[in-house]
């Protein structure tokens, strides 16, 4: 069998050539990001809106309204999902002089899985790349590595983890490569989903949903018709000014979310102004979960003309996505309570196609690594 990293060799074998490598100790180690991607992201892309307090749907009023669940075999409204998944290994560092970069390789990927009539999945649309990352200018022959990669095509990119992309130099801010790497890889992977939801061929009143939250570039998505992002990990910076009678009542999101029934949602608010509308759906009850925020979903959907979103249309996507709350992957992913099925089975998608970290080990064993234990 071909090794799969058999691609990035030139370029891992010119590292070892031209500078000193000092490997990971156990050989590939993998990056994780803390705090969660997801929650950093949608913090950074909520920008100044830290107050909602315009409700963005008509004719409702209320904070909260009761749902009830739309199965598919009543509306089947949600027909593709789309999710994509990212690891990132730290394989060592390489010195040159007194210059230093970390490497690293990243498997990232995204997919679309399609449920037929009868609820039968299958996917629709799958991309994934292989990444070198590291400080390209951070030694002399960093663009020979690059060009290298380049050269090998197929599944083969380069990174530079130190260039600017306007979001991974936000979420890990710093002069450090090896602290910056998963963040990239992450970013990375985002714009192959959103190419992938943007190109895809969908039936009318087919609709799409897309783990996480909308980019901030809505215009690219101007022509793609009947989508929203669903957020399992969210910001909890912002506050919330709740309609109806009397005095306002400003309340920030544990306040919000505490007082959200099971099975109902929150009024929709303006963020962007008006080019999106913002509410949370509680997809589980409270006396199973910690605290008040797990159980809940945000919900993103986009507004291009900045009019009130029918109520209506929430309620019904409100709706069919509390039907869809039934995967429960517990121990197996922290944000289970929050997990939707069909999206869980995108990202299983991706994943089961991804190499697993023994064989990334084998497979990317520089000439000058010696064989040491996995630890």
């Amino acid at each position: 069998m071909r090794n799969p990293f058999a691609g990035l060799h030139p370029a891992l074998e010119l590292i070892n050539r031209e500078g000193k490598v000092l490997p990971a100790t156990g050989q590939a180690m993998e990056d994780l990001v803390r705090p969660d991607h997801q929650e950093v992201i949608d913090t950074l892309r909520m920008g100044e809106d830290r107050l909602l307090d315009v409700v963005l749907e008509a004719p409702n009023r209320r904070p909260y309204v009761t749902l009830r669940p739309l199965h598919r075999n009543e509306h089947h409204m949600l027909r593709y999902f789309l999710d994509g998944s990212a690891r990132t290994y730290f394989l060592g560092d390489v010195v040159e002089g007194r210059r230093r970069t970390s490497v690293h390789v990243a498997q990232i990927g995204a997919a679309v899985v399609f449920r037929l009539d009868d609820g039968r999945v299958k996917v629709a649309g799958f991309e994934r790349q292989i990444v070198l990352m590291m400080d390209k200018k951070a030694v002399s022959f960093g663009e020979r590595v690059a060009q290298l990669v380049q050269e090998a095509g197929g599944p083969y990119r380069f990174c530079d983890i130190m260039e600017e992309d306007g979001e991974s130099e936000m979420t890990s801010p710093g002069k450090e490569p090896r602290s910056r790497a998963a963040h990239k890889a992450h970013h990375m992977m985002a714009k192959l989903e959103d190419a992938l939801g943007r190109n895809l061929a969908r039936e009318p009143g087919h609709w799409l949903v897309l783990d996480g939250s909308l980019g901030k570039d809505l215009h690219a998505w101007r022509n793609v018709p009947h989508f929203f992002g669903v957020t399992k990990s969210f910001s909890r910076e912002p506050t919330f000014t709740l309609p109806g009678g009397g005095a306002r009542q400003v309340v920030n999101l544990y306040e919000l979310l505490a007082g959200l029934p099971h099975s109902a949602r929150t009024c929709a608010f303006s963020v962007r102004s008006g080019q999106m509308a913002v509410w949370y759906v509680r997809l589980r009850e409270q006396r199973h979960l910690d605290y008040p925020l797990m159980g809940v979903v945000k919900v993103e959907f986009p507004n291009p003309t900045r009019e009130a979103v029918p109520s209506e249309l929430i309620d019904e996507i409100s709706a069919v996505l509390v039907a869809e709350r039934h995967v429960t992957p517990h121990g197996k992913d922290p944000r289970w309570h929050a997990h939707l099925y069909a999206i869980h089975l995108a990202e299983q998608a991706v994943k089961n196609a991804f190499i697993s970290s023994e064989a990334l080990r084998a497979g990317l064993r520089w000439p000058a690594f010696p064989a040491r234990a996995q630890q």
